[in-house]
């Protein structure tokens, strides 16, 4: 009898479901087969987990994880962030290209834009190319306003741009949101892993398989599960 009770127990065991994936409890995920989730402990947080999952057969598997890092103010709800803030704006956004200092890691399949010593990110609210990569700074987007890229040479030796604030930029909202390489601590905004890390996420990345990001919190508001 003990011995049909514990065939019994194992065979329950054996036909628990593992626990659930987090894409699997997302609101939503972009639509595509790759997703990658940047999760705080909560929006005061400046570090967390940042982990990227491959679609296969029907279910989320995860293909990588590493540490992150955000904004030094912890993160804000995207729709409601102001520019300046130095917070992490949480949502769900794609991923419109690859950029960096260093040439791209083998197997990068995203288009990857070199940056050169004319290459800015303009963050000027009154410039017509407000929250966009330039080559050459124009007359009206001031240096004050705009990042010259390849001075931050460890954050963007590699970097993904995140497309929030991206397709139709809001004024003041923010720009220039990347998951990029950790520098020194917490970032202005944006998503920063390790070096390797972000190696092997650019490897991985797959354009054709729509890849997005979700940023999020443990809980509340602001929860990734939201998104």
């Amino acid at each position: 009898m003990r011995t049909l009770l514990a065939l019994g127990a194992l065979a329950a065991t054996l036909a628990a479901p593992g626990p659930v994936p987090l894409p699997a409890r997302m609101a939503d995920t972009g639509g595509g087969s790759q997703l990658i989730t940047a999760v705080a402990a909560d929006t005061a947080a400046t570090t967390g987990t940042l982990t990227w999952w491959d679609r296969r057969g029907g279910r989320w598997v995860k293909a990588g994880s590493a540490p992150a890092r955000f904004g030094a103010k912890g993160l804000a709800e995207g729709s409601r962030r102001r520019q300046g803030t130095n917070t992490t704006p949480t949502g769900l956004y794609d991923l419109p290209y690859a950029f960096g200092i260093e040439p791209a890691p083998a197997g990068t399949a995203y288009r990857y834009a070199r940056v050169t010593d004319r290459s800015w990110w303009c963050q000027d609210n009154d410039a017509r190319a407000y929250n966009r990569w330039v080559e050459g700074l124009p007359r009206d987007c001031r240096a004050a306003e705009a990042e010259h890229l390849v001075t931050y040479g460890t954050q963007y030796a590699y970097a993904l741009v995140v497309g929030f604030n991206y397709e139709r930029p809001v004024r003041g909202r923010g720009a220039g949101i990347f998951l990029h390489v950790n520098g020194r601590g917490a970032t202005a905004g944006c998503v920063s892993v390790p070096k390797d890390a972000m190696r092997r996420i650019l490897a991985w990345a797959d354009p054709a398989r729509r890849p997005h990001v979700a940023v999020g919190t443990r809980g509340g508001p602001t929860a990734i599960t939201n998104y």
